[in-house]
């Protein structure tokens, strides 16, 4: 007679386990069979969707390159390397960043990186404004090429203690930059940042004329708020709508223009559009 307290694994538990065993130990070993091993294993309720949806973004980034991910030169936030406190402070509470990269007279001169904490004690003190020197309070740029691999740039990022990476062609030129928080939402999804608000809303007004929207903003509120006509009959939500008028899944930093207003994708990551800034034009 069987213990009741043995050890013995059910034949159904027993197939996923001989299945993975297999495929750790035996041929062939390629990712998409591992990915339906996970999501047997998902069914089977042996890893929650979470769980599931990280170890695809692990795989993910294990094949993906700085620039897949990177925000392009044009839509990069900088400060100029002769600006006052003064003349930052806007650049710092309007984009909601804490680093920028510090340029000199073009794009492709990265001077530094400048932390706005680092800004604040001489933005709130005129005295320390006057003896503001930009090449003492900005940090030292990390450069990256566009072709490094993200599991390999994450490594780095950690080991190194940076935040920011900016990204340079193969001629030397800056092709745009890259934050660790853009690595990890490739494997966690969407962090929480600057421009996020309040579950409840979907649309936030900046002072500047133009507005952050979610991309699952219902169709009907934005219509309300911009006094636009756009039809929900076969997209529920704004996001579905400028993905349609790109024909593809658009990346982040493009844009495109949708009956008087400029949609540009803010974020968006290999699955889905999660914000837009909207513009009148």
């Amino acid at each position: 007679m069987p213990d009741d307290n043995s050890n013995s694994t059910s034949p159904g538990n027993r197939s996923w386990l001989e299945r993975l065993s297999n495929l750790l130990t035996g041929e062939p070993r390629d990712r998409e069979e591992l990915v339906e091993v996970l999501r047997d294993a998902q069914q089977r309720n042996l890893l929650n969707l979470d769980a599931l949806a990280m170890m695809e973004g692990v795989m993910q980034v294990t094949e993906m390159q700085v620039r897949d991910i990177m925000i392009p030169r044009s839509q990069m936030v900088v400060g100029d390397s002769d600006a006052n406190p003064e003349e930052l402070l806007p650049i710092v509470i309007e984009s909601g960043h804490s680093r920028f990269p510090v340029v000199g007279d073009s794009r492709d001169e990265i001077e530094g990186i400048l932390m706005a904490k680092d800004l604040l004690r001489f933005a709130a003190n005129s005295d320390e404004e006057q003896r503001f020197d930009m090449r003492e309070v900005m940090r030292p740029a990390y450069f990256v090429p566009e072709s490094k691999p993200l599991d390999i740039l994450l490594k780095e990022f950690k080991k190194n203690r940076n935040h920011m990476a900016i990204v340079v062609d193969e001629y030397g030129g800056v092709a745009g930059l890259v934050t660790i928080e853009d690595v990890l939402e490739q494997i966690v999804g969407e962090i929480d940042d600057e421009h996020d608000f309040d579950d409840d809303h979907y649309i936030l007004q900046h002072q500047s004329g133009h507005c952050i929207i979610k991309a699952l903003t219902p169709v009907e509120d934005f219509n309300e708020h911009f006094e636009t006509d756009f039809s929900d009959e076969e997209y529920d939500t704004i996001g579905g709508i400028v993905m349609h008028e790109f024909g593809r899944l658009p990346e982040r930093g493009e844009s495109i223009s949708i009956e008087g207003l400029l949609f540009e994708v803010m974020r968006a990551d290999a699955r889905r559009v999660h914000l837009l800034r909207v513009t009148r034009e």
